[in-house]
């Protein structure tokens, strides 16, 4: 799709819709860079630099998850205004991980730190991935038989996003990953807590 563009080389004119449209080929963009990057399992000065270059370029999605991982970790690494060869390695592994190269740690995911205590009764809770505990049904049945209540999706009202364990190396810009994101926009304001199922699990 074409959108015409303003001075600074920005859409105009975009509707709500287009603006998540081009906000989600940015993101796809950023990830297919990063895959490529990271074929060889290494990464150089030139790339390195590129990455620099595109996170700058691109910052109105610097607050968009993973990007925002992205630019946090690449801006510590400049705190120093350079990126040495074990800084390369580090960011090398970042990209690893925000692609789904590895297998999708905590450290990779907006998990609320410290795991908060977590409480049921009259609680909203939504979920996203897939479930160690069970099909989506069940995890839901489990908070409602004891005094919570479920969503569909993140909102204000929710209490607790929770990560299935087995979907935790899918986010990657999926309609589960949407839903990180959404309480990662939300968290902004609102003190929603995103915890992974092994965090919940031990409240059950």
């Amino acid at each position: 799709m074409n959108y015409p563009i303003d001075e600074h080389g920005q859409p105009m004119f975009l509707s709500a819709k287009d603006k998540i449209r081009l906000t989600e080929r940015t993101i796809d963009e950023m990830l297919g860079i990063c895959k490529g990057i990271i074929a060889d399992g290494k990464i150089t000065q030139e790339e390195s630099d590129f990455i620099c270059e595109w996170l700058l370029q691109h910052k109105e999605t610097s607050n968009m998850w993973p990007i925002s991982e992205l630019s946090r970790r690449v801006n510590k690494m400049l705190d120093d205004k350079n990126i040495d060869e074990e800084e390369k390695a580090e960011l090398l592994e970042t990209l690893r991980q925000i692609t789904g190269g590895d297998t999708c740690s905590s450290t990779t995911l907006p998990l609320t730190v410290p795991p908060p205590e977590v409480v049921f009764k009259d609680k909203n809770y939504c979920f996203t991935g897939h479930f160690v505990a069970g099909t989506r049904k069940q995890v839901e049945t489990i908070v409602l038989n004891k005094g919570g209540f479920t969503q569909a999706n993140p909102t204000l009202k929710t209490d607790y996003l929770v990560i299935g364990i087995l979907g935790s190396t899918t986010w990657i810009h999926s309609p589960y990953g949407r839903k990180i994101e959404k309480a990662v926009e939300i968290r902004e304001t609102k003190g929603i807590n995103i915890i992974s199922e092994k965090h919940w699990a031990q409240f059950i």
